[in-house]
């Protein structure tokens, strides 16, 4: 009875010294405890592994955190600039080229520019000739890409009224100009169709609608229709065969992929990428959307549309970006449902060389120069 009270004395102090020294010793208890993983996390890790490309994408701040994360998600952005009068930040090339090549040099190269030019100044005698001066300067400062923005078609005119469309023969030095510098036309040309409904049935209208009411089509029964628009797209790619086009946003035919098809099918020149529509692949039949990125997979580019501005708060940017890609990445990389606008969308689970190519090598073809 001695020798157990004994052995159960010791076995106890014991207990007692291994608490102390491994539990309570200073290096324990200042260790920080990692932080429970969470689906957002687990999605950007694969993400991350596919050494995804955003070829849409807009940053103007040159940030510690950001440039922490696009290294950390191993992730490259085409930095995209847009004239726009509608904005004054955006009213001008400058400041806004030079505050996106600072986050570009700050970027390690997860980073490159996509360069516009000026359509308001179409009526200058010399407005090609200054237009090209200044894509070659951009160009040879690494510039791989030159957005055309959807302010052509819909506001710019000209005196006698009529508006300047995308395939007007002032814009054809340019697109030569482009294309014999091997870059690519990222071509951001009308809207959804949203944008010509009434606000009772435009699920847009309470978000970018009414707080940008001059591109609230349905209130300007004067500017042109979507299908005008459109078939100047067309038209461009038709006398530009050469030329690589982009159209941004599903090519703003975001309701119906059998209608992206059928721009695919007929001119080879052409891709689109999935900036600020993935809802709308949502929207539609599953296996619909599925077999159209299947068949069509070197001719999809995925881009996010997101943004950063000069005035930015990091952290809330940084939130909104990370869960915009891990939501996106279960979409069309997983089974998964994933929530929008409040309903369950089953994941497409697309195969592994498809999301390679719709998430990277798509970019790699179509915007050559986008990895340097």
């Amino acid at each position: 009875m001695r020798f157990s009270s004994r052995c159960l004395t010791i076995a106890l102090l014991t207990v007692c010294v291994i608490f102390i020294r491994f539990y309570l010793s200073p290096q324990s208890i200042a260790a920080p405890v990692p932080p429970p993983d969470t689906g957002t996390e687990a999605a950007l890790r694969e993400f991350a592994m596919i050494r995804p490309i955003d070829t849409h994408a807009h940053v103007f701040k040159n940030d510690p955190s950001f440039q922490d994360f696009l290294a950390r998600v191993r992730l490259t952005l085409l930095n995209i600039l847009v004239i726009d009068d509608t904005a004054a930040y955006a009213s001008k090339l400058e400041p806004q080229r030079a505050d996106a090549l600072a986050a570009i040099h700050g970027s390690a190269g997860h980073m490159v520019l996509c360069t516009t030019f000026d359509p308001y100044k179409f009526a200058d005698p010399h407005f090609a000739e200054q237009a090209i001066r200044q894509l070659n300067q951009d160009f040879a400062h690494g510039a791989v890409a030159v957005k055309l923005w959807k302010n052509v078609g819909m506001e710019i005119r000209r005196p006698d009224g009529a508006f300047v469309q995308p395939d007007d023969p002032i814009f054809e030095p340019i697109y030569k100009d482009i294309e014999e510098h091997q870059r690519t036309l990222i071509a951001h040309l009308a809207e959804p169709d949203s944008c010509w409904a009434p606000p009772s049935q435009s699920p847009d209208y309470n978000g970018y609608y009414k707080e940008h009411p001059a591109w609230y089509m349905y209130e300007h029964p004067d500017h042109p229709s979507k299908e005008t628009l459109l078939a100047a797209r067309d038209h461009l790619l038709e006398m530009n065969p050469h030329l690589r086009v982009v159209g941004a946003h599903l090519g703003s035919m975001e309701t119906d992929v059998n209608q992206i098809a059928r721009r695919l099918d007929k001119y080879p020149n052409f891709a689109v990428d999935t900036a600020a529509r993935v809802r709308y692949l949502m929207l539609q039949p599953r296996e619909k959307v599925r077999t159209f990125l299947i068949k069509y997979q070197d001719r999809v580019l995925y881009g996010t549309d997101l943004s950063f501005s000069v005035t930015g708060n990091v952290q809330e940017a940084l939130k909104y970006w990370e869960e915009t890609y891990a939501q996106d990445w279960k979409f069309f990389a997983t089974d998964e449902t994933v929530i929008q606008d409040g309903k369950g969308i089953r994941g497409l689970n697309l195969p592994g060389p498809v999301l390679r190519k719709i998430f990277r090598e798509n970019a790699i073809r179509w915007i050559p120069g986008i990895v340097k």
